[in-house]
């Protein structure tokens, strides 16, 4: 059997980064599919982190810094077969951007189910690379389900609810689904039953409580779930040792992206990538839960099947401090369907 099914990872994610030119319609290309997730930040000044879906719809921003509701404005546009249209926001002449695209793909609709009365959810979902997107009303009724349509449990929901001014909230496997964090803040790891309702996630569906982080009766929430792929995602935590020669943590692959956030403390999140600058050590830092500019301290190693942190700070390698990531990238899968283990 394959080690991994996915043979070409810019496929279903693509990091692609672009200059600003300040007018409406420019289109970004080069992504390498028709991403159903965009999501932009600019890279060299201060500027809100911006989110994007086809679910939604183009020009329905979200922002993972604020929790504020979703508004219109002029960022992406259109989706494109090879990437995006950006207007006039997010696209300030000679600025640099990064953006982070993923591609769900097959689309549908339906009527939630669980307890109360069942509402009505969209989504659009790629099962081959574990992602999809959900838009749903919630009920207000503790153990509310709502269908993923991923075929597996996902591993990370992020939900933020889009009519009113509430913190994202993220759920992930490696903290268990009785404790939450929240995206746009600095916080622990929190308990709250109302979020998930301490029951995980099924092949299936995953339960709500009754919060206005992801339940509040006839409000409108966007969820965006992930399921693990052998060879192209995982979803876990490690254990940080304050050092220089820090953490290793093994992906299997070589990771594209990677997200990470502290769970025992209090401190940002940190997004990195395989294109700023791209080659060690010199992988800068954005922070999703900050406006602040691209951070370009030597913080961490992408390696070829995993990463490993070089820098001591409770940000993301405290000693004895826990933190959970998110990785997504390609596996180096030699003639023998074996995957390369060298670091």
């Amino acid at each position: 059997m394959a080690y991994s099914t996915i043979n070409k990872h810019t496929d279903y994610f693509n990091t692609k980064l672009w200059t600003g030119n300040g007018s409406a319609g420019h289109a970004i290309t080069g992504v390498g599919h028709q991403p159903d997730l965009t999501w932009i930040k600019v890279r060299g000044s201060a500027g809100d982190n911006g989110l994007w879906d086809s679910v939604r719809g183009v020009s329905k921003r979200i922002q993972s810094n604020e929790n504020s509701a979703e508004t219109t404005t002029s960022g992406v546009t259109a989706f494109g077969t090879d990437g995006f249209t950006m207007g006039t926001a997010y696209n300030v002449n000679n600025d640099n951007y990064a953006s982070w695209n993923w591609k769900a793909g097959t689309t549908g609709s339906g009527t939630t189910t669980g307890a109360g009365t069942g509402k009505a959810y969209s989504y659009s979902v790629n099962t081959t690379a574990g992602f999809s997107i959900v838009k749903y009303l919630g009920n207000g009724t503790v153990n509310h389900t709502i269908p993923h349509h991923l075929g597996v449990a996902p591993k990370m929901i992020i939900t933020k609810n889009l009519d009113n001014a509430v913190t994202w909230i993220v759920g992930h496997n490696s903290i268990t689904w009785e404790e939450i964090l929240f995206l746009d803040t600095t916080a622990s790891k929190s308990n709250d039953s109302n979020a998930f309702n301490d029951v995980s996630p099924t092949s299936t569906v995953w339960n709500v409580g009754g919060g206005n982080g992801n339940n509040s009766d006839n409000v409108n929430y966007v969820s965006y779930c992930f399921a693990e792929k052998t060879g192209y995602s995982k979803f876990g935590q490690y254990v940080g040792n304050s050092n220089s020669n820090g953490t290793f943590v093994y992906c299997g692959f070589k990771p594209s992206l990677i997200l990470i956030k502290v769970h025992d403390g209090t401190n940002n999140w940190h997004i990195y990538d395989n294109k700023r600058e791209g080659y060690n050590v010199d992988n800068d830092m954005l922070r999703p839960n900050l406006n602040s500019a691209e951070q370009t301290d030597d913080d961490i190693d992408i390696l070829s099947n995993g990463f490993k942190l070089r820098r001591s700070t409770t940000a993301f390698n405290g000693s004895s401090n826990t933190y959970i990531y998110m990785a997504i990238g390609q596996s180096l899968v030699g003639s023998n369907n074996i995957p390369c283990t060298a670091r």
